[in-house]
């Protein structure tokens, strides 16, 4: 089968959903695919190149034309067609024949207009909120949001982006909700918490929620990173990994270590942001741009992970690879975590934002070695249907059902002459 891909960005740019779809890329080729990844351009590299088995293009946009309203590398696709882009992609499709589209948020804008009743199926994974959140990440005010309203939308979206590009954001993605109704065959939410935040069961939408997924081997660390392990402490340690920000829940974290009697160690390994305000405890240990191997290597020595996130995290990966560990997970009752820790079997869930439930809970598998231990088999047994070995077959399958359903497998090579034009 052939798949092209879209995603607005993919390594070196790097990220959750960069990680994802690359991983989701490989594995398809893996099984005999022939995989394109259509991602927004460098400022420097090759615009056409190979990852392993997977054949990466780099298409320029308009985007690329506006400097100073993006960064270097993360330059947003808009939530609207980007006319350049479309123009690439419509050559690339009409070399590359493909007879199933899988996009990644809203690379997918540039590509509906090309969307034909008779070409290939048009999936569409949603990895956050960017179906109705401007931002992406349905928070107002550093509070989950209840969902969106255009006076509101309009005002945190201005904070974000600033006035101008607020608006436009904000007004162009409810203007392209429709349109994507209309051509998405398939929405592919990472958690039901996604699902149910953007609406697609009201709007009867087609949907089949499809997590993240880790690689079956995750857990195997082939390289010691003896240079980064050295850095922690000697003994057994309490692990955060992520960014150090008030929204992923560190402040809260900072404040419930703070109230345990005699811990062990805390280990915070992530990028530091402002929203950090918390006083460092004694006995936490922050720890900044870490390889993703020496994380892995250092969750060897860990009691337990903590995933205290406030906002409603899509399906954070890094509750998956702990669990892959053996270890017991600690997080919010908020966003994808409740699909992935199963409160008493494989971790302890606590309201997002109360670092008292927070501190009793830690307290409780700090003092109950026994528990850990179970919690953390039957995170091992629950985290196989969250690897590569479960999902990407499923992702499989529903792109066999699709091109089945809409019997678009032997039209889209009939198409080749029209794509080109």
């Amino acid at each position: 089968m052939r798949i092209l891909m879209l995603a607005q960005f993919y390594p070196p740019v790097i990220g959750g959903e960069e990680r994802h779809v690359r991983a989701l890329a490989q594995g398809l080729a893996a099984r005999g695919h022939e995989v394109v990844v259509a991602t927004t351009a460098l400022t420097e590299g090759a615009a056409s190149e190979r990852d392993g088995a997977v054949r990466v293009e780099r298409l320029r946009g308009t985007v690329h034309r506006l400097p100073r309203l993006f960064s270097d590398e993360r330059r947003h696709a808009p939530p609207a067609p980007d006319p350049e882009m479309t123009r690439a992609l419509r050559r690339l499709v009409g070399e590359f024949r493909p007879q199933v589209v899988h996009a990644h948020n809203w690379m997918v804008h540039s590509y509906v207009p090309l969307k034909r009743r008779d070409g290939p199926p048009l999936v569409l994974s949603l990895h956050d909120y960017s179906l109705i959140c401007a931002k992406k990440r349905l928070m107002y005010r550093g509070q989950p949001c209840h969902g969106p309203a255009l006076r509101k939308c309009l005002g945190c979206a201005a904070e974000h982006y600033g006035p101008l590009k607020g608006a436009v954001t904000t007004l162009a993605l409810r203007l392209a909700l429709p349109v994507e109704a209309r051509c998405v065959d398939l929405f592919l939410p990472v958690s039901r918490a996604v699902a149910a935040s953007s609406r697609l069961a009201e709007q009867r939408l087609p949907f089949e929620v499809v997590p993240n997924f880790v690689p079956d081997d995750v857990a195997r660390v082939d390289d010691p990173h003896s240079d980064y392990l050295s850095r922690l402490p000697s003994s057994p340690y309490l692990l955060y990994v992520g960014d150090l920000s008030d929204d992923k829940g560190v402040n809260g974290l900072l404040t419930a270590y703070a109230q345990l009697e005699s811990p062990p160690p805390l280990v915070l390994i992530g990028r530091r942001t402002p929203t950090l305000t918390a006083p460092i405890p004694p006995g936490a240990v922050i720890e900044e741009s870490w390889p993703h191997g020496a994380v892995m290597a250092a969750r060897r020595n860990a009691l337990l992970a903590v995933v205290p996130s406030i906002w409603p995290d899509p399906c954070p990966t890094t509750a998956l690879e702990a669990m892959a560990c053996g270890q017991a997970v600690v997080a919010s009752a908020t966003g994808g975590l409740t699909d992935i820790v199963v409160d008493g079997e494989t971790g302890l869930l606590v309201p997002p934002a109360d670092p008292a439930a927070l501190r009793d809970a830690l307290r409780r598998l700090l003092h109950d070695p026994a528990l850990r231990e179970q919690l953390g088999r039957a995170g091992l047994r629950r985290v196989r249907s969250f690897q590569a070995g479960t999902v990407v077959p499923r992702v499989e399958a529903i792109y066999r059902r699709l091109c089945q359903e809409t019997g678009q497998s032997s039209a889209t090579a009939s198409r080749e002459e029209e794509w080109s034009e």
